[in-house]
């Protein structure tokens, strides 16, 4: 089970770094996002991974931490602000520079360099 739980931290980690190098926006914003679902991940797992145990304190005494859980609902609504704010920032820069590649050169500057 922790075996398979890092396999699939590690994955959505490498995968959100090899999205969030590219040079384009939207591989960018996902990348990120990937990389966000990594680190929730990551949080949960430093919890322990108990199965069967109780999310609060009962009679039994078998219970998980708390403190992991309350950081990855923390971090999941900033994550989900972070992504809106990303894709309206992408929004505006195609807008505004008429490409959407990350370098910020429009269109018609990466002509006049070539020439």
């Amino acid at each position: 089970m922790e075996a398979l739980y890092a396999m699939t931290t590690g994955i959505l980690a490498a995968s959100g770094l090899f999205l969030a190098l590219r040079g384009r926006t939207f591989p960018v914003v996902v990348g990120l996002t990937l990389l966000s679902y990594a680190v929730n991940l990551f949080l949960f797992s430093m919890g322990g991974l108990q199965a069967g145990a109780a999310a609060v304190i009962d009679d039994s005494g078998n219970y998980t931490d708390p403190l992991p859980q309350a950081l990855v609902l923390t971090a999941i609504v900033i994550g989900f602000a972070m992504t809106a704010f990303s894709v309206i920032l992408a929004m505006r820069a195609r807008a505004d520079l008429g490409s959407d590649h990350v370098n910020g050169n429009r269109v018609d500057e990466s002509r006049e360099e070539r020439s």
